[in-house]
């Protein structure tokens, strides 16, 4: 968070870090500086956060770092990295990552599937659930905790900053990439997934049904993309879910019902033509296979239709019947003997 400037600098046969590297802490994020990312960084074994965000460093993604056993927080986010995010001769994985933050770039291809199914931290999640943990260093001052001053990333729909910063927190952020292709099935697998972020890049196809079972998410936004057909129903069985973000797509159907989808306003799914039901003012047609719901206005409007009709047949019955009665009979003496006995009362009054 200063002014530097130039590039990272770069010693005799890039070895800016030398083997044996004990450096646990790598933050050089808010600045503006160029270049590439030197790869001697992996020789720092012990590396468990990286945070080279907002810069202009212009490199392919540095999946060299997927050696870093510990490595646990990866922030590339506003750069200028291009290219795909994992090459297929690629043999690294990053199976502790918690916090993955690859946004702002010009990242292409397709959705990294490779990539996503070695984040073995966040398939599995915390094996302790009841306790809330934090990343550690050796204790600093007794207090044990991780110290990360200026790490922020965004989470449900804002941009948070940590300093201590909890190992139960589990981020994917790929937004304002040109990945493209479909939301692979298998990111349903990340089990402890809290922040799902893919949004603004030129994704197609459903919204998987798999989603459904990230049952920790509580933000997901999959806005400005290109996909199509219906919202899963499975996405209420997310009772955490405090921020959905479906907007500017091509989603169709009724929206579904229930639970925490009952908390989300229209901005969730403006920009969706397609779609209908609450919140959203167009209602879905009884093609949708969802049972119409009127609201009180509706069912007194239909009363009173249902009553003017009845009005209407019982006099034509009982219009129909005098008419006959005078045709058959000439002068329908029962009805004039009722009228005089009226007449008479009303003169007595």
């Amino acid at each position: 968070m200063n002014s530097l400037r130039g590039r990272i600098p770069k010693c005799i046969g890039d070895q800016s870090f030398a083997q044996g590297c004990s450096l646990q802490n790598f933050q050089i994020n808010n600045n503006q500086l160029e270049g590439s990312l030197p790869r001697s960084l992996a020789n720092c074994k012990n590396l468990k956060l990286i945070d080279i965000g907002n810069n202009y460093l212009n490199d392919t993604f540095p999946d060299w770092l997927g050696n870093l056993d510990h490595l646990q927080v990866l922030i590339l986010r506003s750069n200028r990295f291009n290219g795909q995010v994992v090459n297929s001769n690629v043999i690294f994985s990053f199976p502790h990552l918690h916090v993955v933050d690859l946004s702002d770039n010009n990242l292409s291809g397709y959705l990294p599937i490779k990539f996503l199914e070695n984040l073995h931290d966040i398939r599995k999640g915390n094996e302790k659930k009841g306790k809330q943990e934090y990343m550690r260093n050796p204790p600093i001052n007794g207090t044990g905790y991780y110290y990360v001053r200026g790490l922020s990333f965004m989470a449900k729909g804002l941009e948070m900053e940590f300093e201590v910063l909890l190992t139960s927190w589990m981020v994917i952020d790929f937004s304002n990439n040109k990945f493209l292709g479909e939301i692979p099935k298998t990111l349903g697998e990340l089990h402890s997934l809290i922040v799902l972020n893919l949004s603004h890049n030129s994704l197609i196809g459903p919204i998987p049904s798999s989603l459904g079972d990230l049952l920790e998410l509580e933000s997901l936004d999959l806005s400005s993309n290109k996909l199509q057909g219906r919202i899963p129903t499975e996405l209420t069985n997310l009772r955490f879910l405090a921020v959905l973000n479906l907007s500017q797509n091509n989603l169709t159907g009724p929206i579904p019902q229930g639970k925490q989808f009952n908390t989300f306003n229209n901005d969730s799914y403006i920009g969706n033509l397609g779609l209908c039901g609450l919140p959203l003012s167009n209602r879905c047609d009884n093609d949708e296979k969802t049972p119409a719901k009127f609201d009180g206005d509706d069912d007194e409007e239909l009363n009173w239709r249902f009553s003017i009709l009845m009005g209407y047949g019982c006099g034509l019955v009982l219009g129909v019947s005098l008419g006959y009665i005078v045709l058959t009979t000439g002068k329908p003496w029962w009805l004039i003997r009722i009228i005089e006995k009226v007449k008479q009362r009303f003169a007595k009054w």
